[in-house]
């Protein structure tokens, strides 16, 4: 019998079943679609030996002038901006003490201090630094406490506790001698309060500890302590950038990485600058820094349809005048920006049930708005990315497209992702550009009741196939001025480990096995009672990178009927000198499967060719 080329339909088919997904794509891990074909994705490997406290769900890179490189890092700990593989920590300061405020206690034969300081502020887990400290007589030296803590536990608004340790993390136990006080001349930088790694929805606006209001009647949510999310933009050379629902903050790239950053109050000619904010970006064509969901002139309360920029080529000052182009703007409809997303001519704003244009037109308006749609909108603040002319999003729903107009994209798997996604962590959905491969990717939790991010589902819009799989990440950057993208570790469990990668570099995770596979739908040769009896197999793959020990696992699977489980009928291994597979296979469906778990190649396959022909049961 002649051999059989079947020709498998690119992109993953999740719509149906398996059956009705052949001759196409059903399942797949690690893999993406070429030119219409199956290809392993690309590896990764660490960014930089360095590791930052915290997962990282921001991620900004940029240089200047100079041709300085750098990338700012926003984690649920610190802030960091990143400088030839070293992380330099930036985190602002919210408070710094007089000295002799902060007194000590401890207590004979444990490492716990209690630190007194009246209106301290802190939660546990944030971040304060002594220094001018003296020593408590014994074992708590003044070396051991002049550095910088985590509060461990808070017991009241005037009183905290920290684990004592050395300079090199050492625990540290006192003894009978350590009397406590510490000097008159300890003082204490309380850096800004810490954020979390889950999302908690309220029944109102999620109102910070900056105001004092709900919207619609529902109960208050204080931002201290939500999902901790960044929006960082470059102004010249040098950075800005805000928590959702914090402060705004200007970091001076020549005063060098060993310098904080600093609220945009401390700015030189400062005025009326924000003190609270959803989200910052910078208008590249016309040099305005604009906060999206901010407190109004004279108010601290965060008002979240309310957008204000500066004045053209100033972080400073933002008090309108008849002289400058400093202004603001209350959006309608909606009670809150969820999103914001830069393109080359406009900023498209997202609120919960619309979105909005904004275009810089000149004097006197400075912006225009207009409604783009309603009733659609982004399913989180960074769900949405700009690639060209076009911004793609993932709605609560489905999945988006807008170029002047907002166009829904066809979907292949939209059940499969919206039927698992944990609904109460929407806002950890990012999306991420990868412009070398012509694709945008939507990081997501699957599960419930906090999950974090797993999963990835990825369209190819040059191709319009869409392809998934799982991978824990916190954020995506292209990272125009790197070799290769830049994604952040998503590991919860141990917060002082996480680290950054360079994706698309190489064929494996970090040296070890990158597992890569694809399933495809059920395969029918005939109807009726008819089987099929597959006797050959001719394979046709191009290896990449070390293919003298590259190989590719076939499995050939059947089923009798559509609801049976199918089973493994033949296993081949596939090498660069396989020329065929004698296989012994009878089913009235078949499925491939192909796999891979070894390092240091990658593959993509060609055309099958099937010796095979319509068969009895037996």
């Amino acid at each position: 019998m002649p051999l059989a080329k079947i020709i498998f339909r690119p992109g993953i088919e999740r719509e149906g079943t398996q059956l009705t997904a052949g001759p196409g794509w059903y399942d797949m891990d690690k893999m993406r679609f070429r030119q219409g074909r199956p290809e392993k994705i690309g590896g990764w490997e660490k960014f930089s030996a360095s590791v930052i406290k915290g997962v990282a769900r921001s991620l900004f890179d940029w240089s200047t002038a100079a041709s300085a490189a750098y990338l700012g890092i926003g984690t649920n700990l610190k802030f960091y901006v990143e400088s030839g593989g070293a992380y330099n920590d930036i985190t602002p300061i919210r408070l710094t003490t007089a000295a002799g405020d902060a007194t000590f206690a401890a207590v004979n034969g444990d490492a716990t201090l209690t630190v007194t300081e009246n209106g301290h502020g802190a939660g546990a887990g944030d971040y304060v630094t002594f220094s001018g400290a003296a020593s408590l007589g014994g074992n708590i030296l003044a070396a051991v406490i002049n550095h910088e803590y985590a509060v461990a536990t808070v017991t009241d608004s005037n009183t905290y506790a920290v684990e004592a340790t050395d300079a090199a993390g050492a625990t540290v136990t006192a003894n009978g001698s350590d009397t406590g006080n510490g000097g008159g001349s300890t003082v204490a930088a309380y850096q800004i309060n810490i954020g979390t790694n889950n999302f908690i929805a309220s029944t109102g606006f999620g109102v910070s500890t900056f105001s004092s209001g709900t919207f619609g009647g529902g109960s208050s949510l204080s931002f201290a302590g939500q999902l901790r999310l960044y929006s960082q933009d470059e102004f010249g050379d040098d950075l800005i950038f805000n928590p959702r629902g914090g402060g705004v903050y200007f970091w001076d790239e020549s005063a060098g990485t060993g310098v904080r950053a600093v609220d945009l109050s401390t700015l030189s000619g400062a005025s009326d600058t924000p003190t609270v904010a959803l989200h910052v970006m910078v208008s590249t064509l016309d040099r305005h820094v604009i906060c999206f969901g901010v407190n109004s002139l004279g108010s601290a309360v965060l008002d979240p349809l309310l957008v204000r920029w500066s004045n053209q080529e100033s972080a400073a000052v933002w008090t309108p005048t008849a002289t400058n182009t400093a202004g603001g703007q209350v959006l309608s409809g909606g009670k809150s920006i969820v999103g914001v997303v830069k393109t080359r001519q406009e900023f498209l704003i997202f609120t919960e049930v619309s979105i909005h244009s904004m275009r810089f037109s000149g004097a006197p308006f400075v912006y225009q708005f207009s409604v783009v749609s309603e009733n659609i909108s982004s399913i989180g603040p960074n769900a949405a990315v700009s690639i060209g002319d076009v911004v793609y999003f993932m709605g609560n729903k489905g999945f988006y497209a807008y170029q002047g107009s907002i166009q829904r994209i066809p979907c292949t798997v939209l059940d499969f992702v919206f039927s698992a996604i944990d609904k109460t962590q929407y806002h950890k959905v990012f999306a991420a550009s990868n412009i070398d491969n012509s694709e945008v990717t939507w990081f997501y939790p699957q599960g419930s009741g906090g999950a974090e991010i797993n999963r990835y589902v990825t369209y190819n819009y040059l191709e319009q196939v869409w392809s998934f799989g799982a991978l824990a990440r916190g954020a995506w950057i292209e990272a125009e001025s790197r070799s290769f993208p830049i994604a952040s570790s998503m590991i919860t469990g141990d917060l002082d480990n996480n680290v950054l990668y360079n994706h698309e570099f190489g064929h494996d995770d970090e040296g070890s096995e990158l597992v890569g596979f694809v399933e495809s739908g059920e395969v029918s040769i005939g109807d009726g009672d008819s089987f099929a009896f597959m006797r050959r197999v001719i394979p046709d793959f191009r290896f990449d990178g070390a293919s003298g020990n590259a190989s590719v696992t076939m499995n050939i699977k059947g089923v009798g009927f559509p609801l049976e489980t199918p089973v493994t009928l033949s296993t081949s291994t596939i090498t660069s000198s396989t020329k065929q597979n004698h296989v012994r296979v009878r089913a009235r469906e078949v499925l491939l499967r192909l796999s891979s778990t070894g390092t240091g190649y990658g593959w993509t396959m060609g055309n099958f060719r099937f010796d095979m022909r319509t068969d009895g049961r037996r």
